[in-house]
């Protein structure tokens, strides 16, 4: 997990989990949607699961 996608995470969240696949996208879009904290917590677990 590089620094920049982790302040992408920060700052928005969907575009730093756009690699990981079109779930994962709208998982996580969908956790913003709902509070900006859901989808930041949401992108960082994905972005730090093993691949």
């Amino acid at each position: 997990m590089s620094f920049w996608r982790v302040l992408l995470a920060i700052l928005f969240p969907p575009l730093s989990v756009i690699g990981k696949g079109c779930g994962s996208f709208l998982i996580v879009l969908l956790l913003t949607l709902c509070g900006w904290v859901p989808g930041v917590i949401g992108a960082l677990v994905i972005l730090n699961k093993a691949n």
